[in-house]
């Protein structure tokens, strides 16, 4: 099969090149992938800065929807199930092992492309506001860079749960694209003082919950949150690592929450995400926003263009037809 190799640090050094089609172990699967989504992950790990450090060389890509094509001892889903998953490594290929714990079932009627773009970042999203915290119905959430990728699906997300969801995102086009996935308040933090914003439509209060994904000065944010309110990290993609004030914690009562999670600590929490998220695809509560295409050759210029930022939504690598129904609800 064709694989996406990195065979030094740098975006330079990937090669698609021809490798054994891999064998799935027990509770895995075989799939021929058809879409594989791009994330930041991707972009840390190719240069060694990733918390999950594969041996070099290995195949690149995490998120993939594809056709089981044959199953290991223990696996539940059949040949022939149309399934989406994240991979540690491997799927930008033409064939990757999925585990059955990271695993979504596909229902009819989404497209690959768009099946290719749920797992990373809604199972952080679902991970985020129903499991390491709760959001309640009335609760104000506060999502920054709000139309990336896990921008997005946070807004959906928290809207589904009933919050009232505050965006932030830098340009107007990129406010109203947050409206457009369900946000009911977008500020644009280019030209909108975020803190003033924030006040002026919480009546004052702050928000109750704060979802995080870009890092930077962690006291501008905890300013933000309501008496009790709760800080989710869930990423660091401004690349600066935020320093939390303890002493803010405290004299709030607020709690900063890091947002992870592992399929060997978290099984059964991750099979209770992926049938939530399942229902929420197939009742379209869920739509990805796709934000381009990219042909399965031009990987590099694809992790090129979201290194600099100029994407909005998810990027998908075409890999292969999509061997299911091509409606999509989005």
């Amino acid at each position: 099969m064709r694989a996406w190799r990195s065979l030094a640090p740098g975006l330079d050094a990937l090669a698609l090149v021809e490798v054994p089609r891999p064998e799935p172990g027990p509770n895995e699967m075989l799939v021929r992938v058809e879409a594989a989504a791009l994330n930041f992950a991707d972009l840390l790990m190719v240069d060694d800065r990733y918390q999950v450090r594969p041996q070099r060389p290995f195949t690149m890509g995490q998120e993939m929807a594809g056709t089981v094509v044959a199953a290991g001892p223990g696996a539940t889903f059949e040949v022939g199930a149309r399934v989406a998953g994240k991979a540690e490594a491997g799927a930008f290929a033409e064939y990757a092992v999925m585990g059955q714990n990271l695993a979504m079932r596909v229902p009819d009627g989404v497209a690959a492309a768009t099946a290719a773009a749920m797992p990373v970042v809604y199972t952080t999203a679902l991970v985020a506001l129903t499991e390491s915290t709760v959001v309640v119905p009335g609760e104000r959430v506060l999502v920054t860079a709000a139309a990336g990728g896990f921008g997005l699906a946070a807004v959906e997300v928290a809207r589904s749960l009933g919050a009232f969801v505050i965006a932030a995102a830098g340009g107007a086009d990129k406010c109203a694209l947050a409206r457009a996935h369900g946000a009911d308040a977008a500020i644009d933090y280019r030209s909108e003082n975020l803190a003033d914003a924030v006040k002026a439509l919480t009546d004052g209060r702050g928000v109750d919950v704060l979802v995080d994904a870009v890092g930077g000065d962690a006291k501008d944010l905890l300013r933000l949150l309501a008496w009790g309110g709760r800080f989710l990290v869930t990423g660091f993609a401004g690349g600066t690592i935020p320093q939390i004030p303890a002493n803010r914690l405290l004299l709030r009562r607020l709690s900063a929450i890091g947002v992870y999670f592992r399929p060997e600590h978290d099984g059964p929490m991750l099979a209770r995400v992926a049938a939530r998220l399942s229902d929420l695809a197939a009742r379209g509560a869920v739509r990805p926003h796709v934000g381009a295409v990219h042909a399965f050759d031009a990987l590099p210029a694809a992790l090129a263009a979201l290194r600099d930022r100029g994407t909005t939504g998810k990027l998908i690598l075409q890999v292969a037809a999509d061997g299911g129904q091509r409606v999509d609800r989005t």
